[in-house]
């Protein structure tokens, strides 16, 4: 195995050496992967390729609860999917599931043992308003009630305020597109939803569909580097990983598909960064061609020395025995620049101004 590389993401790329571990290995990628949220994936990896059993049986055992509350959560999603269905039925709309939720009702590979906080769906701009009413209708309430707040989430982003269940405490991201609107970027909603596949089966509600394979990965690099936070990176990183491998061998055309529809939304250059990483860190075989066909989209070669630098230490687990020299300041930089890019740079001065002083300001009124 790589020895440059922390023991989770060696047993990621090469799982067939953990039986070999010392109880000391085990007890720091336990560690490793719960602080990276990727527990349960671990315990599904290990079993995938037949070498659980042979693993220390205390991380077996630990593993092995984690799997437990893995399938619970998965269990809760499904249901949860279907009162959302449920909720939003009279409206003629698909319930068009993003992200987690996505993956959990297809059954695709990311799903296996991920853990995650809300379900996303993905509505047309101008159906937000009976989408909100609706969901409310039927328990859901919204959040960040500041004013500044609301006009933040529906104005300039990409979705509604998170709504939250009254009784299930249940969280849902009711998005219009994948991107804000005030970013540089402007991903096409309508092909995102023109080109999704109805879900059939497996419990989803009628109506459930999910996007194009070349779109949910194109959405999962978006996702993760546009974002200006990565605690979770590597989860993310995975689910990258998993969908490139799997679409890669099961869509006809996909490799050769995916540049060009990367340029079609305008999200080549975190689907390059998306190619790059996942292929550096976890060994996703992503064909010379596809790689080839990407390079007009990197940045000039001291931009991508640095972002390099800043995504191989940010995307690592934010473990300490994955924290050298410099971490601290690769979370800081790609924090600035996942705001410089949601924002041109006058509104941002101002929003994050608002932010430092006025929010906190006007809290300690309202708590008054």
């Amino acid at each position: 195995m790589n020895a440059d590389l922390p023991l989770l993401l060696r047993v990621l790329r090469a799982p067939q050496h953990a039986p070999v571990l010392s109880p000391a290995d085990w007890d720091l990628l336990l560690r490793q992967a719960a602080n990276a949220n990727l527990s349960a994936t671990l315990h599904h990896w290990l079993e995938q390729h037949g070498v659980l059993a042979q693993a220390l049986p205390q991380a077996r055992e630990q593993l092995s609860w984690a799997a437990v509350m893995a399938r619970r959560h998965r269990q809760a999603t499904y249901w949860e999917i279907r009162l959302i269905g449920k909720a939003l039925a009279g409206l003629g709309l698909p319930l068009l599931l993003l992200k987690g939720g996505a993956y959990a009702a297809a059954g695709l590979p990311p799903a296996a043992g991920r853990l995650f906080s809300d379900i996303d769906i993905l509505v047309p701009e101008d159906s937000l308003p009976q989408v909100e009413a609706a969901l409310m209708r039927h328990g859901w309430v919204g959040t960040h009630h500041d004013h500044y707040d609301q006009r933040y989430y529906r104005e300039w982003m990409h979705e509604l305020p998170p709504m939250m269940h009254v009784l299930r405490q249940t969280a849902i991201d009711v998005h219009h597109t994948i991107l804000p609107r005030t970013a540089a970027q402007r991903p096409d909603a309508r092909l995102l939803r023109a080109a999704a596949r109805p879900l059939a089966g497996d419990g989803a509600p009628p109506g459930t569909a999910i996007l194009a394979p070349l779109d949910m990965v194109l959405h999962s690099a978006t996702h993760l580097f546009a974002d200006g936070e990565f605690d979770k990176g590597l989860r993310d990183l995975w689910d990258l990983h998993c969908l490139l491998t799997h679409f890669g061998a099961r869509e006809p055309g996909f490799w050769d598909a995916l540049p060009a529809r990367a340029r079609q939304h305008q999200l080549q250059r975190f689907m390059f960064y998306g190619l790059r990483y996942s292929a550096l860190l976890l060994g996703t075989p992503v064909p010379p061609a596809t790689l080839a066909a990407m390079a007009p989209d990197a940045p000039p070669p001291a931009l991508l020395a640095v972002m390099d630098a800043l995504f191989t230490r940010a995307l690592l687990p934010h473990h300490p025995s994955c924290r050298g020299a410099g971490s601290a300041l690769a979370d800081f930089l790609l924090y600035v620049r996942g705001n410089w890019l949601r924002m041109p740079p006058l509104r941002l001065a101002r929003h994050l101004f608002h932010k430092a002083f006025l929010t906190p300001k006007n809290s300690q009124g309202a708590a008054a």
